[in-house]
């Protein structure tokens, strides 16, 4: 059961990102793909070097300065290619120490891995600096024999369980139907 939601949340985050790119003006970088797989990868690589992660959560942002600095000079200016998205991670360790992953995106490859400048510190200390965050040259993701999402017709999907509560609270007669 743990295998699933962990796959179904990766299905689900892919589905985000796909959304998220679709609704960015022109070319460049996507904050929602820089996001999305900045914490994939920053939570992969904190664990490879033996960090518990409890949690992280990432945002990524454009830097503006210099579109800011066209509109005060009176430059209307069309959107752009974005090249550089500030990221900014905050998160937990399983001991409660803090996790921080800032830094700057210069390029983001498929969900696979971000290139720019990034800087881990837990607790306040620095776990890692890298140029290059998860792998660029793996292979795109592709679903596992026995996973419960498929693309084959008449192969069963994932099992779905409904639960309902009734609350009966002035009659002591009421009992749920079914099982």
């Amino acid at each position: 059961m743990g295998a699933f939601r962990v796959l179904s949340g990766a299905v689900v985050g892919v589905g985000v990102v796909v959304a998220l790119v679709g609704c960015e003006p022109g070319a460049g970088l996507s904050t929602g793909a820089v996001a999305f797989t900045t914490d994939q990868t920053a939570t992969r690589e904190l664990e490879k070097q033996g960090l518990d992660v409890r949690w992280l959560t990432c945002t990524a942002s454009y830097d503006d300065s210099k579109n800011s600095d066209d509109k005060q000079a009176g430059n209307k200016s069309s959107p752009s290619a974005h090249t550089v998205a500030n990221v900014d991670c905050t998160g937990e360790d399983k001991k409660g120490r803090e996790i921080k992953v800032t830094g700057k995106v210069t390029k983001e490859v498929s969900g696979k891995c971000v290139r720019g400048d990034l800087t881990a510190k837990v607790d306040g200390k620095e776990w890692f600096r890298v140029d290059v965050l998860g792998n660029c040259n793996a292979p795109d993701a592709t679903p596992t024999p026995n996973s419960p999402v498929t693309d084959q017709p008449n192969q069963p999907g994932p099992t779905v369980t409904v639960t309902q509560t009734i609350w009966c609270q002035r009659d002591p007669e009421c009992w749920p139907e079914g099982k």
